[in-house]
């Protein structure tokens, strides 16, 4: 298309518009502003002086917003905004969009024939390994606490046993303790009764 030739010729001849002293001072930053001084020589265009942002430098009105092929962007963020693409159009998957909806889009993209200009088939590929790894990742991941919760459990289950042991040994001495305390208490008695008599 000589539109877009000519557009290519045109943005080779369009120079970097830049801030008012923005290469004098470094509080300045490049990013362009309009000069608005009253004694703004970059305003009044003298000559040697930076250009000024002017419709001149426009592209031409029917390649204005069209890429490099001369098809319109449409930004899709999920499967549903590509019915919005159609004949002329190239769809352009949103940078906020995550690598799974990505290859959701890519793969229903291919199903109606939709071109994508910033993604292909092997970011899927890499991304679908990726995915698989992370799943075996998980997995490994889960049956280590798997088994940690098995350890704890058979700990808790053996210190259990241990106190239900001490118990019984406790409980054991105790009556033990009981029945001699008895005894002495009866023998007491005995002898009280004797001294008495």
């Amino acid at each position: 298309m000589k539109l877009l030739e000519l557009r290519k010729q045109m943005k080779k001849r369009k120079p970097d518009f830049s801030r008012q002293d923005s290469h004098k001072k470094k509080r300045v930053g490049t990013n362009w502003r309009k000069p608005r001084g009253i004694d703004s020589k970059m305003r009044l265009q003298l000559k040697g002086k930076k250009p000024i942002v002017k419709a001149g430098y426009c592209s031409p009105k029917e390649v204005r917003g069209l890429n490099r092929d001369g098809l319109k962007e449409v930004i899709v963020a999920n499967v549903k905004d590509l019915n919005n693409v159609k004949e002329k159009m190239i769809a352009l998957i949103s940078s906020q969009v995550g690598a799974k909806k990505i290859i959701e889009i890519i793969k229903e993209a291919k199903k109606l024939n939709v071109q994508i200009s910033n993604y292909n088939d092997e970011f899927v590929k890499k991304h679908e390994e990726i995915i698989k790894q992370k799943k075996e990742i998980k997995k490994k991941r889960e049956a280590k606490k798997e088994e940690k919760k098995k350890s704890v459990k058979k700990e808790e289950e053996k210190s259990k046993e241990k106190e239900t042991k001490e118990e019984k040994k406790t409980s054991e001495t105790q009556t033990k303790v009981e029945v001699k305390t008895e005894e002495k208490k009866e023998k007491e008695k005995l002898l009280t009764k004797k001294g008495a008599l």
